[in-house]
């Protein structure tokens, strides 16, 4: 069981769980109120539930260690996170989560493009051809009547 705790495997099935349930969820909670407010109120739940952990974790001592390079880059990535959170929401409210959730997924395929031109890092031939799949596998679902 230990191995299972410190695999990034498992975290990233668990993570896939969470993200699908996440969907449907949110699916359900976004109809009839507006999908900003929505995602406001997720937000709210997320930083009130992250705060509790990391304070009852005795974790805050470790903010005086941030650099500010790192700061930036968290700072980008919560905007990013935000925007995202915004158009997975208002898309929601707008169409079916079996399609809105593949294309959002999209973002795998983006990632393995920009972690090769700005990260440096490689895949093999048959991890493309698996982003790939995955690409074509979204745009299926999506564009599927």
């Amino acid at each position: 069981m230990t191995t299972l705790l410190v695999s990034w495997q498992f975290w990233a099935i668990l993570s896939a769980v969470f993200a699908a349930m996440t969907a449907i969820f949110a699916k359900i909670g976004v109809s009839g109120i507006d999908s900003d407010l929505a995602t406001w109120l997720r937000t709210l739940a997320i930083a009130a539930i992250l705060g509790a952990m990391v304070w009852a974790g005795g974790k805050l001592r470790g903010i005086t260690d941030i650099s500010p390079r790192a700061a930036l880059f968290l700072l980008l990535s919560a905007l990013a996170t935000g925007a995202s959170w915004l158009c997975y929401f208002r898309a929601l409210s707008l169409g079916d989560a079996a399609r809105v959730a593949p294309i959002d997924k999209l973002s795998v395929v983006m990632v393995a493009i920009f972690a090769a031109l700005f990260l440096g890092e490689h895949l093999p031939p048959l991890g493309w051809a698996g982003v790939g799949l995955i690409a074509a596998g979204a745009i299926l679902v999506a564009v599927a009547r």
